[in-house]
């Protein structure tokens, strides 16, 4: 049942789009509902956009282009330490709003404003390091001037799982840079984001800079913005299918695009690592956000000499686990998304159980309200399982082993995925030697969280195109212009 202060956050939530700096509801009129996935039950109904609102953003965001790159760099970055520093304030309220609308415990979902205002941070102290350079050619016959610009107007599609961080780190480069934005979050968890946005307006964003969409039909609202030629950026987070399709239709504009898509991360222990580390590590890259992160280990490739005794502290701490409603006291594993995202996590746990695999502790969904699946383990997972395979993006953790250095990095990259990897040992030639034989775009070595701010967040292959954080981030969303002019002394 809600209590009296989740209910006055969530009406305090704007429940309409943001266009042009005005809260709208939807041409249509049509609204959605978001449910708490612990109980099932309708938090808050929101305006659910249409392709005429879609067209409206991007007009707003059009119009606002110019002037918003034009204006001072410095003044950029002020609102987004603004928007940094109120969201401090409001901690609390954010941590609650992302539990009830997405799961997570309070524990995380703090955790997740901590990491989240940071790319505000960051970025506004990126905005005012932006620099070109100036030279003369080669030949002495004039001088070369290199800038960069932004990019302009950017589509940016969020998922459901980190609703603010996933938010945070695709807008503040964006604006940082000099680029106005149309947002659409998940239809799962889009109340963060409004959430977020009314900070932004708060701090002073001009109207028009941030436009945001709430919407259950995602190709309807998407196509008239990408088939808009206005449209310069497209910034997506979520499945590797659904990047796909969307980098195709990026091609018919020659759009620039980031993609981070799916992941597959392999979680490496060899034979001298330190055990109380990895098992510390292993809990944290597996079950944090529930095991539903792009980032989550999801193939525990563990040496043969080591693996049951891994296996078994790690069943061990796993039973240990607190299952429930994240407002709940004590709890560490709140639901998953939906219920089917528990029916996916049973399949898969089942296709492994039926080809020989060990259940350990865990493997059923639990019954009652809400959308909960006992946290797992599972121990010697043949190959060909489909949960080696798949993105288990749930608290299953489960166990292959190796027997040489060589094994252990064929297991590692045997996918079609490089997002992010996880290596305990105590050799630092072999950590070397991992870094570079593993193919992933982040590497955590003796540790089970990798992402900052201040680093470069993508991956390789199947897992995507460009970087969020970091130096790089903000190069994204910038262009690159040179200019020749003659030697001003010829």
């Amino acid at each position: 049942m809600s209590t009296s202060t989740e209910n006055d956050l969530l009406a305090r939530v704007k429940g309409g789009l943001f266009i042009a700096g005005q809260w709208v509801p939807s041409e249509s009129g049509k609204t959605f509902d978001v449910l708490d996935p612990a109980t099932g039950n309708v938090i808050k109904s929101i305006a659910d956009a249409s392709a005429t609102d879609a067209r409206a953003a991007m007009d707003a965001a059009a119009a606002a282009q110019d002037s918003w790159a034009a204006t001072a760099p410095r003044v950029r970055g002020e609102i987004l330490r603004r928007t940094f520093d109120l969201l401090q304030e409001r901690a609390d309220e954010f941590a609650l709003l992302m539990t009830l609308e997405m799961g997570k415990p309070l524990a995380e979902a703090r955790g997740e404003v901590t990491y989240g205002g940071e790319f505000l941070r960051w970025f506004s102290e990126e905005a005012v390091r932006i620099s070109g350079r100036y030279g003369t050619n080669p030949e002495g016959t004039g001088r070369m001037i290199v800038t960069q610009r932004p990019v302009g107007p950017c589509y940016l599609v969020t998922p459901w799982n980190f609703p603010l961080a996933m938010a945070t780190r695709k807008i503040a480069p964006a604006l940082a840079a000099g680029c106005t934005v149309i947002i659409k979050p998940a239809a799962l968890t889009p109340l963060t984001t409004l959430h977020l946005v009314a900070l932004l307006e708060e701090a002073g964003l001009p109207k028009g800079v941030v436009n945001v969409l709430t919407s259950t039909s995602s190709a309807q609202v998407s196509e008239p913005i990408l088939s808009d030629h206005r449209l310069r950026k497209l910034s997506f987070t979520g499945s590797t299918p659904v990047g796909v399709a969307l980098l195709k239709q990026a091609a018919d504009g020659v759009l620039r695009t980031s993609m981070e898509l799916g992941g597959n991360a392999p979680f490496v222990v060899f034979d001298d690592a330190d055990l109380d580390k990895a098992v510390d590590g292993a809990m944290i890259a597996k079950f944090r956000n529930i095991g539903q992160a792009c980032t989550a280990a999801n193939r525990f490739i563990v040496h043969e000499s080591v693996a049951d005794e891994f296996a078994a502290r790690v069943a061990e701490r796993v039973k240990a686990m607190k299952v429930g409603r994240g407002t709940e006291e004590g709890v560490t594993i709140g639901p998953l998304i939906d219920d089917k995202a528990v029916a996916k996590v049973g399949e898969l746990v089942s296709d492994a159980v039926s080809r020989g695999a060990t259940l350990l502790t865990g493997g059923h969904a639990i019954d009652g309200e809400g959308s909960f699946y006992a946290p797992t383990v599972i121990a010697g997972v043949p190959a060909g399982s489909d949960i080696l395979i798949e993105e288990i993006f749930g608290p299953v953790l489960s166990i292959v082993t190796f027997s040489g250095e060589n094994e252990a990095v064929r297991l590692a990259n045997s996918t079609e995925y490089g997002l992010v990897g996880y290596v305990f040992t105590r050799d630092l030639a072999r950590a070397h030697r991992m870094i570079d034989a593993i193919d992933t775009g982040m590497m955590g070595i003796n540790v089970g969280v990798v992402s900052n701010a201040a680093a470069p967040f993508g991956g390789l292959k199947q897992s995507g195109l460009g970087r969020e954080g970091g130096a790089e981030g903000i190069h994204e969303y910038l262009s690159t212009k040179y200019t020749l002019i003659p030697d001003p002394t010829a």
